[in-house]
């Protein structure tokens, strides 16, 4: 298939509003004058300009108050003017579009309140220029029991580009064929409008270029996504483009469905927009429209979301930047696979992650630049995340692993590189399980703690062997502590399920000694951290209550050193936020605590120093499980070996023994 597409790149004017009804008025056509409705079948110019008077404009249409035209079939004319309360719909079964010189336009969603929430119709206004309105076949989506219809410029499956499901009127530029569209241009002012949707069959973009400006719906489902691809036998590519959009969920690129999505040498960028008035904060997925702020972090728009059952996304040397949310997302799947190789992600906001990780996904970064505003990563439930260098073969190994969808040329494209890793707040957040694997090269640096395990089953390795290394300018590097997270209320009156107005407030009461935890055997629900042949500067501390708070009754820390020096405290604590109370209006100050070194109560540190390794305490540390192995050392930061005791009474130790008690290090 061929489809040819116009060439021209103007911009239309924006809509300038209802007009009031005057004499001029009745030289375009007022659609169903003195009826409620009217259906525009065969249209053609010559039908439009019927009734034309002089100071009229022929080829237009008008459609007052309280008038609704159903256009049958894509017709094209040069004026259209809604009065405000007026409609124009498309028969059962469709969805209409309205474009003005390539643009689409005009397309806002009904209150978030209606019955689906998702309907949409033309703004009242005036629209001049090429004037096209798009009567597609409807590609209506299921997602949470509602039926969201999406419209896009191009839809493709398996036998190609369907064009009764496209919007070609918003095709600007370029080619498109049914495996592959070159140098096309899309544009959207309105609402909700996909750009590219996929599902089925192998299809290429090259140089697609897309700007959209206005707020998506939903991508949970990917409704108003620029790009989207969805199925197991889907296998998209992104090569060269770019995606520059603003707007409330308006995402870039969402892979879902099992799909395979290649996103290489392409920029994708997404800006905050203007929420709906009636918009509160909820972590529903029907209606979620923001970053739920218990994260520690806000923003409207997520660059990218992995989806679905198995799906795979992987960008290679792809430039991914968002104002505050996110950069790689993975939302709402499960066993899904992240790669970024060669690739830089930012947050240009004062907020932002570089990824987030749920359902047991893998993620990887090779060679990646991550420079954010919150973290380089929350886990909320992985099967791993690696960060290391990028070579050939190191993207072969994924491939062969994955099946990524990757070419011989790709693989070999790749240059070598270290990860770099920087975070103006925190580096690593867990909220459950999921290990955090660092090696190679890769350099991580934060402002705050790297290492921000709240109450979870963290698990961090980091391998200094290959000139890995790991500088928090706080002077935390590992934080274990009690869940911040307030969590949500029912709902009033509104579709949504929960709402986050419920505010953290600090726990008073001391630590109550569980009868059930022991704080000196390591347990697999524990937090740890393995670091090998590498020099760290900064505290290890472990605040959790537990006793029953927060659900739990203790959780330990499991901290390996191996052939590593290290300097600090590390130590049982009672940490405190720097305020009492935290809710949307100071959000910011979710895990930033400051610590006390404090006897353990259910709150076990557990340290192995491993051959080589030498830790130097610079204040007293409370621990409940100590093992030297041979040629390992404790030191005072004042030169000499640390003081040890072990119940009250000082410890000289012995190489290979393990202690567990009441141990407290002291300089």
């Amino acid at each position: 298939m061929s489809i040819s597409t116009p060439s021209s790149r103007a911009l239309p004017p924006e809509p300038t509003g209802p007009v009031p009804r005057r004499v001029g008025r009745r030289s375009l056509i007022a659609v169903g004058a003195g009826a409620a409705t009217a259906s525009l079948v065969g249209w053609s110019p010559a039908i439009a300009s019927r009734g034309h008077r002089q100071g009229g404009h022929p080829h237009g249409v008008y459609i007052a108050s309280g008038e609704t035209l159903t256009v049958s079939s894509t017709r094209e004319l040069r004026r259209l003017e809604i009065e405000e309360g007026g409609r124009i719909v498309a028969p059962e079964g469709h969805e209409l579009t309205l474009t003005v010189n390539g643009v689409e336009v005009g397309t806002t969603l009904t209150s978030l309140y209606d019955d689906d929430g998702i309907d949409a119709y033309v703004a009242a206004g005036t629209y001049r220029g090429r004037v096209v309105i798009t009567v597609a076949t409807a590609n209506e989506v299921v997602f949470n029991s509602h039926t969201w219809p999406f419209r896009q410029a191009l839809y493709v499956d398996g036998d190609g580009v369907d064009v009764d499901r496209s919007v070609l009127a918003a095709v600007q530029g370029g080619q498109v064929r049914d495996a592959w569209a070159r140098h096309v241009r899309l544009r959207s002012r309105g609402e909700a409008f996909n750009g590219v949707y996929v599902a089925g069959g192998d299809y290429l973009l090259d140089d697609v270029d897309i700007r959209f400006d206005g707020n998506g719906r939903n991508d949970f489902c990917g409704y108003g996504a620029a790009v989207y691809a969805t199925g197991a036998d889907t296998l998209l590519r992104v090569e060269g483009s770019t995606v520059d959009n603003v707007g409330v969920v308006r995402t870039a690129v969402v892979a879902d469905g099992g799909s395979r999505v290649v996103v290489k040498d392409s920029t994708l960028c997404c800006l905050d927009g203007e929420l709906p008035a009636e918009y509160e904060n909820t972590g529903d997925t029907t209606f979620m429209m923001t970053c739920p702020w218990l994260l520690g972090m806000y923003g409207t728009v997520r660059t990218t979301n992995l989806l679905g059952a198995g799906t795979r996304a992987t960008y290679l040397r792809a430039n991914v930047t968002v104002e505050n949310w996110g950069c790689l997302s993975v939302d709402s799947g499960q066993n899904c696979v992240l790669v970024s190789v060669n690739s830089r992600l930012r947050s240009t906001g004062s907020d932002g992650y570089g990824s987030y990780g749920i359902g047991n996904v893998t993620e990887h970064f090779l060679g990646t630049s991550i420079d954010v505003g919150s973290y380089i990563m929350i886990n909320w439930g992985t099967l791993g995340t690696h960060y290391g260098d990028s070579s050939p073969a190191a993207l072969q190994a994924l491939q062969d692993e994955y099946d990524l969808g990757l070419t011989g040329a790709d693989i070999h494209s790749v240059w070598p590189r270290a990860s770099t890793l920087r975070s103006r707040k925190f580096g690593f957040m867990w909220q459950s399980n999921g290990a955090v694997v660092i090696d190679g090269a890769t350099a991580l640096r934060t402002v705050r703690t790297a290492f921000l395990s709240k109450a979870s089953q963290s698990e961090v390795v980091v391998d200094g062997s290959g000139g890995a290394s790991v500088v928090a300018e706080n002077g935390v590097v590992y934080q274990l502590m009690d869940n911040d997270n307030p969590g949500g209320v029912d709902s009033v009156d509104k579709p949504w399920s929960r709402v986050y107005t419920k505010a953290y407030v600090e726990p008073t009461d001391p630590a109550v000694k569980s009868a059930s935890w022991d704080p000196t055997v390591a347990n697999a629900t524990d937090a740890r951290g393995t670091f090998t042949k590498l020099r760290l500067e900064g505290d290890f501390y472990n605040s959790v209550l537990g006793g029953g708070v927060g659900n739990i009754q203790g959780k330990n820390l499991v901290l390996d050193f191996d052939d590593t020096r290290v300097r600090g405290v590390i130590s049982a604590s009672t940490a405190k936020h720097r305020v009492s109370s935290i809710d949307f209006s100071n959000y910011e100050e979710l895990g930033v605590v400051d610590n006390a070194a404090s006897p353990v109560v259910n709150n076990g540190v557990l340290v192995t120093l491993g051959g080589g390794s030498v830790w130097t305490v610079t204040g007293d540390s409370h621990l409940s499980a100590l093992t030297l192995n041979d040629s390992a050392a404790v030191r005072s930061k004042r030169g000499g070996a640390a003081t040890i005791t072990l119940d009250g009474d000082v410890l000289d130790p012995v190489a290979g023994t393990t202690y567990v008690g009441v141990i407290v290090v002291s300089p």
